[in-house]
């Protein structure tokens, strides 16, 4: 969590949503919400959350490639360009 992050009990999240939906919408920092002093859930902007999930599918597809390059699954790079250019000129 960035330091930036705003940390508020949960009785603040039911009596100011409307302003918390335009304050995170605006700032696009999210806002850790608390219940008894412990840390429950993370409220975010869409677009924000949207980005995170885009940048994890992009990690699990590097870490399943570099999972197969460990197991030796890979082709040499010259290989699949002179696979390709074979499929050029037919």
């Amino acid at each position: 969590m960035k330091l930036s992050t705003q940390v508020k009990p949960i009785s603040y999240l039911k009596s100011h949503a409307a302003e918390i939906v335009k304050e995170i919408s605006e700032s696009r920092e999210p806002m850790l919400i608390t219940q008894n002093g412990e840390a429950k859930l993370v409220v975010m902007d869409v677009h924000s959350y949207e980005e995170q999930e885009e940048t994890l599918a992009l990690l699990k597809i590097l870490a399943f490639g570099n999972h197969e390059i460990m197991q030796g699954q890979f082709r040499a790079a010259e290989d699949v360009f002179a696979e390709l250019d074979k499929e050029d000129q037919s």
